[in-house]
This record gives structure tokens, sequence and C-alpha cells, in this order.
């Protein structure tokens, strides 16, 4: 296709979005299911404009999906505006690593015992999908650093943390499919894979995220320097932190998720204003004056970092799930893939919430939201085209393409169509409960 062709295309797509965007939140609908039924069309079984084979352009496919879980994990690091000291992030925690282990391991019994896989392939299966997503799930995110609701919260945490964690269950569904050394006994997975690529990689992200921003706002307020191009501090501590956590054999997820969270909690050691006004008035100069007085100088360059990634996550979004969609009609999707992914969203999901968050102080209706908006996609499909572009057989590289396209579809749409209402029902049922529990006081 020409560019000239792909440039009507896109054009007409975003500003369709952007025309259409007040009306969609009126409706049980998510810009994500009109951008894959807009790439099933674009795609062979209908225009036959896109044909992103995955086994053919896997290699490019993968630092797509790559690009855009990067600045979604930032972004999510971003919007975690709570203590690390607070007890509200052990919920997260817990849903990534105790959840998705139990979800890992629940989706490999079922490759083995169901779908006869390997135990490597199941391993690889379990870990492509048990991830949920933080670029498809903004509608169930925190909305502001200061949101402290349970299940917006933990949702979001979960979301930036497991697609680091799901890493280790890569390496050994791989290690045990003979594409990566495990080491004797399995010593250098637990040693390098496991241990130091996570601790290294939440070390790395930590220390660059807040030593960039002690440093930008150090400038700004005492020497009015580095004002402005804020969108250079997003852009550039991304890549920093990723090229120098992959470089130490670290995890590059885990590093940005961690960039990010250190840089929210700059503007907090500062003691600066939670916000500043959008636009200052005057000139250009005059905002950069106001950008650099001590008060507010790291939460103007907060604001302004953050709202320039949250634009980038957008346009990441589109690209990647228009890929999708075209890739549904390109891949084979065999027939198990049909229980296979209603176990997932109806038992396994649920079943690893509930186990993983035994004892938890969680409501009915909080464990029910987690429980069901666990969802697949862009982290799916990064690891999905890691594991084929590390030697993958051709005949298990299209079943499990099959069934991880078959996840990610069903979950866009399902829960697409479904967090609407439900996230509406949540806040009415809160609002009744907060009422009158301020009238029996």
């Amino acid at each position: 296709m020409s560019f000239e062709t792909w440039a009507l295309v896109i054009g007409a797509l975003l500003i369709m979005m952007a025309l259409s965007n007040t009306w969609l939140r009126r409706l049980p609908l998510s810009t994500a299911m009109l951008y894959l039924a807009a790439g099933f069309g674009l795609g062979p079984a209908g225009l036959a404009i896109l044909s992103p084979d995955p086994l053919v352009h896997s290699v490019m496919l993968e630092r797509v999906a790559e690009v855009a879980v990067l600045i979604s994990l930032f972004s999510v690091g971003l919007k975690l505006g709570l203590p690390l000291s607070s007890r509200g992030w052990r919920l997260p925690v817990r849903l990534a690593i105790v959840s998705m282990t139990i979800t890992v391991a629940l989706i490999a019994a079922i490759g083995v015992m169901l779908l006869d896989l390997p135990l490597g392939a199941a391993i690889l299966l379990g870990a492509i999908i048990a991830p949920t997503d933080p670029v498809l799930a903004s509608d169930v995110q925190v909305l502001e650093a200061g949101d402290r609701d349970r299940v917006r919260f933990s949702l979001t945490g979960e979301g930036g943390l497991n697609d680091g964690a799901a890493f280790p269950f890569v390496m050994l569904g791989l290690g045990l499919l003979g594409l990566h050394e495990l080491g004797s006994g399995g010593w250098r997975w637990l040693a390098v894979d496991v241990i130091w690529a996570i601790g290294g990689g939440l070390l790395i992200g930590g220390a660059l995220g807040a030593g960039v921003g002690r440093l930008v706002v150090y400038l700004r307020s005492r020497h009015q320097e580095s004002v402005g191009l804020d969108e250079f501090i997003a852009i550039g501590l991304i890549a920093l932190t990723y090229g120098l956590a992959v470089l130490c054999h670290a995890y590059g997820f885990l590093a940005v998720f961690a960039a990010g969270l250190a840089l929210q909690r700059v503007r907090e050691r500062y003691g600066a204003p939670a916000a500043v006004a959008p636009e200052s008035p005057g000139s250009k100069l005059a905002q950069e004056a106001l950008a650099a007085e001590e008060e507010i100088a790291s939460a103007g360059m907060m604001q302004e970092v953050q709202g320039f990634n949250e634009q980038l996550e957008r346009i990441a979004e589109v690209a990647i799930v228009l890929i999708v969609g075209a890739m549904l009609s390109y891949i084979f999707i065999p027939e198990n893939a049909g229980w296979f992914v209603l176990l997932l969203l109806v038992v396994v999901r649920p079943l690893s919430v509930w186990l993983g968050l035994l004892g938890a102080p969680v409501s009915r209706d909080q464990r029910i939201l987690i429980s069901w908006f666990g969802i697949r996609g862009i982290g799916s499909i990064y690891y999905l085209m890691y594991a084929i572009n590390h030697g993958l057989p051709t005949p298990l590289a299209q079943q499990l393409t099959g069934l991880a396209l078959a996840a990610v579809a069903v979950s866009i749409v399902l829960h697409g169509v479904s967090v609407t209402p439900l996230m509406a029902l949540y806040a009415r049922r809160r609002a009744r409960r907060r009422g009158g529990a301020a009238k029996s006081g």
C-alpha cells in the first residue's frame, strides 16, 4: 500500500475517533473494540491493506508491541501516587506475584492435560496470557495520582508489575523447550532470570527516575535552567532506563515502570502541589518563568510529562490494536480456542484472584470486579512475538499464536462491552454505601 493510502486511512480513523470520543464514553464500547474491528476490515479478510503475518513479520511486531508496552508502563507508574510504604500496595503486589503465578500454573496444567502441549510450551502459553494489560485497561485504571480506590489501584498496579514479572516464566518455558539456557538444576534461571533481572530492573528504574526528576527540579528551581521540553524528559527517561536495564540483563519493563513511580515520588518529596494550571497566563517566557518557581517546579514537570505520555499511549494503542485486528484473519484460530478462552476468563482468572487475595481487605464487589477485569492485550502480543523470535518451532508457534490472539480479541470485546456499565454500577453502589455510612454516623 502506498504512503498516500496509509495517510488517508490513518488520518480518517484518528479524526473519526477524536470527533466521536465523547459520544463513545456514553456507550458500552471501548475505543480498542473499534480499532480491532477497523484492523480486521483492513486485513486480509477485508480490504487487504494490512497483512501482518505474525510468523513472517514477528521482529517488527515485537518492536511495535514493545514500544507500546513501554509507553504504557511509564504512564502507569506516573499515575500511582500512593506511597510505597502504604498497605495499598499489598493488593497489586499479591495480584502480580501470587495470582499471576497461579494463573501460569493453571494454564500450564490445561495446556499439558487438555491441549497436549509439551510442558515447556504449556508454561510459555501461561506466561504469554497471564499478564493483565496496562495499555487497554485505561477505563479501570486510577483516574489521578490521588485516586485510592482499591479496584482501580489494584488493577493499575497489577498491570504495571506483572508485564515484567511474567518474563521469568517466559524464559522458563523457552528453557524447557531448549531455546534458553537454564543452568544445571535451573540455577542460572533462578539467579539471573528471576532474582537479578527483577531486582536489578526495579533498582535501575527507581534510581534513574528519582535521579533525573530531582536533577530537573533542582536545575529549574535553583538556577532557572532546563525549563521546557518536558516531552524529551518522558521519551529520554523511558529510552535511557530501558536501554540500561536490558544491557545489564535486567527486565526493562519493570525498570520503566519503576522509573515512572520514582518520578511521581519526586513531586511528593519536594512538597509541590498536586497540579498546576494547564496554561499559565502570558507569553511562553512567562510560562517558563512560572515553571521554574520552586513551589511548582516538580508539579509542572510531572503534569507536562504525564500529559505527553498519555498522548503517546493513545497513539500506540491505535497502532497495535489495528495490527491485532488484521492478524485475526491471518492466523488459524484452533477449535479448542473457544473453551480455552472461556476457562481463562470465568475459571482461571477468578480462581487465581481469589487465592491471591485470601484474607485481603476487599469487599465482595471489589473482588468480583478485580476477578473479571483481567484484561489481556498488548503484553501478550509482545511475549508471543518474543518467543517466536527466539526459535519457537513453527507448529507450536501457530498453535500458541491462535490461542493467544483468540484470548486477546475476546478480552477486548467482552471487557470493552462490560467496563462502562460495571464501573458505573460500582461507583453508584460505593456512593450509596458512603451516603448510608454518613447518615448513620
